[in-house]
């Protein structure tokens, strides 16, 4: 194993998420205690300046040092976290600050490697790091993402990608998995592996893994839907059919597959069958059933179809899945 020292630079701003500064140093900090040897990481916080940031949490964090200090040496990692605001429809964008960008563009000229999380991709976006590179964000915000920066293959689905030397992670908590894939990539997957058992991961979730569950889709507008949705889950095992679903919700076959597509965005089967994974998933993490046994408690007529319907959703298969996330040991 290498004894290398990595200099790793956490970016820092007022606003930033709390746990998307606190998360990835947590990792690297295990790892010390994980490796033979002394070597590992060195993370530091940097800002603007030396006063102290307040978060989007409230809580106050004290930068080690600042943007002018670190631009003068060479940085293997920069990290960026990110920061929203959300207006009175609760409605969240994300946020992009032109000094914090200025200093990102100067710093990744110095870096052999940079990794955003969460929002902190819009961050990397208006500093041009992503142009042309495929690239995810939380889910919330890939839209605008996707609108404002159009030379970017946005990806909302994994809960991390990595382009080249430029990698991009998904939701809040994805910090975790971003973080152990870097320490893999830098130290080998034993070592990875190592980590996660330490922060009770188990197993650290792969790239393609969604950072998509059905109680995560976007909230319904109105009653009726609420009710479909929970029909669709109280009856998940029988046959659901756009007609049935419509016979149930009175309304025609047409105008239910557009109720679907204006409230969630997709078609009754798509949601169906995203429904039936969650369940599915559930089954596989906390039961010994056989897949037999779970196809069927999900209204999949087969293993085959709940396999292809893994395949889809997830970018593996039931077996692969429970293998890393069963929740005995």
């Amino acid at each position: 194993m290498s004894s290398i020292e990595r200099f790793i630079v956490v970016v820092l701003f007022d606003g930033v998420d709390l746990l998307d500064v606190t998360g990835p140093p947590e990792v690297f900090a295990l790892l010390q205690r994980e490796l033979d040897d002394a070597a590992g990481y060195r993370v530091v916080l940097a800002a603007e300046t030396m006063d102290p940031v307040t978060t989007f949490a409230g809580v106050r964090v004290l930068p080690d040092t600042t943007f002018h200090e670190v631009s003068k040496r060479s940085i293997d990692t920069l990290m960026v976290p990110g920061s929203v605001e959300v207006d009175g429809e609760r409605r969240i964008r994300a946020l992009a600050d032109p000094t914090v960008v200025n200093w990102v563009k100067t710093l990744a000229g110095r870096t052999r490697r940079i990794a955003s999380v969460c929002v902190g991709a819009h961050i990397l976006a208006a500093a041009g790091l992503l142009d042309g590179r495929r690239a995810t964000t939380h889910w919330s915000t890939a839209q605008q993402l996707a609108a404002e920066h159009p030379a970017i293959e946005v990806d909302a689905d994994p809960i991390f990608i990595r382009d080249r030397e430029v990698w991009t992670g998904a939701g809040i908590s994805a910090c975790l998995d971003l973080s152990l894939a870097l320490v893999a990539d830098d130290f080998g997957e034993a070592a990875a592996l190592r980590v996660a058992r330490q922060l009770v991961m188990y197993l650290k979730r792969p790239s393609g893994q969604s950072q998509f569950s059905v109680p995560m889709e976007p909230v319904s507008t109105t009653r009726r839907m609420d009710e479909l949705r929970h029909h669709i889950t109280r009856n998940i095992a029988e046959s659901l059919t756009v007609a049935t679903l419509a016979t149930h919700a009175r309304v025609s076959e047409r105008q239910l597959t557009r109720i679907f597509k204006t409230e969630l965005g997709m078609t009754p089967a798509a949601y169906i069958e995203a429904a039936r994974v969650e369940v599915a998933r559930n089954q596989l993490e906390s039961t010994d059933d056989t897949l037999e046994r779970v196809a069927s408690a999900c209204g999949f007529n087969t293993t085959d179809t709940l396999v292809r319907a893994f395949r889809r959703k997830l970018n593996t298969t039931p077996t692969e899945y429970r293998n890393r996330f069963r929740s005995s040991v």
